[in-house]
């Protein structure tokens, strides 16, 4: 997203908003970033916690990016499994491609959807 957009991004700060992350879904079970650090893992129940990773051919999005809904056209499914997600503490909310992203600083993996 383009870093102008968050600038003009709606900041909340509601407690336990709920949202979806479209994740990499290892053999094992456990969950990873699409993209970015890819090599952490994740089960549910864990939490995730938006930190810095520069990563050649990426723009620097140092927050963690969920979805109002279990949708990113843009984004291929194969490999990948949605899940819900509660955030903490406070976010950004933003429309970008037609959806509505929130961008969190620390969100806690509730279930494999």
């Amino acid at each position: 997203m383009p870093s102008d957009q968050v600038t003009k991004a709606q900041i909340s700060v509601a407690a336990n908003k709920y949202a979806y992350k479209l994740m990499r879904e290892r053999k094992d079970g456990t969950l990873g970033s699409l993209f970015i650090n890819r090599s952490e893992r994740y089960k549910v129940g864990g939490f995730m916690i938006a930190k810095s990773y520069p990563t050649k051919g990426f723009a620097l999005r140092p927050f963690i990016h969920c979805t109002a809904e279990p949708e990113a056209p843009h984004l291929s499914a194969e490999g990948r499994r949605w899940v819900a997600v509660r955030i903490v503490g406070p976010y950004a909310r933003m429309e970008y491609r037609g959806k509505t992203w929130l961008l969190a600083n620390q969100v806690q993996i509730m279930e494999k959807l």
